[in-house]
């Protein structure tokens, strides 16, 4: 996560440096790229963790740890834009490797260490990309393909430390032959297709107006705070560092609290008053103060997360929590797919035609979690509203 962070504040930048100056194309150019990786994730994912199954979880992380780190050079070293997307498309399929962790962890820990563990694995997480984006920020100051040397020195080391201290966690007799239809990325229609009745239904289609809201920050934060404010490079890490901070406190400190207080359902409506807030904000700031006005609102949007976790939990029995928690990560990556390029294409529209404001793609958004505020209220009704435990948390 960390060497993935280092690469959000450099990429956009790095493709505004090839189009030379031109923010419009450069968007268009990001969106495409955003795409790509996100529908790499998309189909790599379930094929590597089904691999792992089959041959063991080390093997499969060593492997994406060693092409990442590879890749990370070849994108280094890439003198076009042609050669920067194809290492974009590589470094989609070599980092789809979270559930792979995930099963890892599961496989080592007894049930009743594994939520407290998963925690542990997801604290790992949110530091590697608050850390990431500030430290590439600081290393893109000094040059621009400095952080991609640093990211695959990390991912070397990465894959070093797998080779000569990880352990295998799977044993033999517990591996199960490889199969396509149980790595098939499209699984999640049909589970969402049975179970569209009750209120979960209506909570799938605001989650996916919450996932695709989403994409607007790593899509977009560098191009807009460059085109509207010209903020460095270390400024945009050292403020994406902030996000990140802001948004991890949120969901370790005020969640649990705030569910106790308001329940599932107002924590929901509450968080996603605040996100509304916070991206109107960042689409209309005149100014930097203003903009970063913005950022403890969309920290505070953190609220909304977990509660609709919990929400969408409640309406199937235990025997499918984790067909719900696949499906709703095919469903992050349909929407990574399409936010990269409905934030992109709409900021190079307003950018190119006079009496468009280039915060478009932030009030987009803004309105995306309108409709999911809209879309849940009726479905709330039929929601619990009990403390959130483990299932509430990601």
């Amino acid at each position: 996560m960390l060497a993935l962070g280092i690469m959000v504040p450099v990429l956009p930048k790095l493709i505004v440096q090839f189009e030379g100056g031109d923010h419009a194309r450069a968007a268009q150019v990001t969106g495409v790229f955003g795409f790509a990786w996100a529908l790499m994730q998309f189909l790599a994912s379930p094929v590597l963790g089904s691999l792992s199954d089959r041959f063991g979880r080390r093997p499969v992380l060593l492997l994406s740890s060693l092409g990442l780190g590879l890749d990370y050079i070849l994108m280094a070293l890439a003198p076009n834009l042609e050669w920067l997307f194809l290492g974009r498309v590589i470094s989609g399929v070599t980092a789809a490797t979270f559930a792979t962790a995930s099963a890892y962890i599961a496989d080592i820990s007894p049930p009743e260490q594994r939520a407290a563990r998963f925690g542990m694995l997801g604290a790992a997480f949110g530091i590697g990309f608050i850390v990431g984006p500030a430290l590439g920020g600081v290393l893109g100051n000094t040059d621009l393909r400095l952080p991609f040397w640093v990211a695959a020195g990390l991912s070397l080391l990465n894959t070093a430390y797998g080779f000569f201290v990880l352990p295998e966690s799977l044993a033999p007799e517990k591996r199960r032959p490889f199969q396509w239809k149980v790595a098939n990325p499209l699984g999640a229609f049909q589970f969402f297709r049975e179970h569209s009745g009750g209120g979960l239904g209506r909570l799938v289609v605001a989650a996916f107006f919450y996932y695709v809201a989403h994409e607007s920050l790593p899509s977009m934060f560098v191009l807009y705070t460059d085109f509207k404010f010209h903020w460095s490079e270390k400024t945009v890490g050292l403020v994406l560092g902030a996000v990140g901070v802001s948004s991890m406190l949120v969901s370790a400190v005020l969640t649990g609290k705030a569910v106790k207080l308001w329940g599932e359902g107002g924590t929901l409506v509450i968080g996603l008053l605040f996100g509304i807030a916070g991206f109107a904000c960042y689409g209309y700031a005149p100014s930097p103060t203003f903009f970063l006005i913005g950022v403890p609102l969309v920290g505070l949007w953190g609220l909304c997360g977990p509660a609709q976790q919990a929400l969408m939990s409640s309406q199937v029995d235990a025997t499918q929590q984790g067909q719900l928690q696949g499906s709703l990560s095919s469903l992050r990556g349909i929407a990574g797919m399409i936010g990269p390029l409905l934030f992109t294409q709409s900021f190079a529209y307003a950018t190119e035609h006079r009496g468009w404001p280039p915060g478009l793609p932030y009030y987009l958004s803004s309105a995306l979690l309108v409709a999911c505020l809209l879309l849940s209220l009726p479905a709330l009704k039929r929601g619990r509203s009990e403390p959130l435990g483990a299932s509430g948390l990601h």
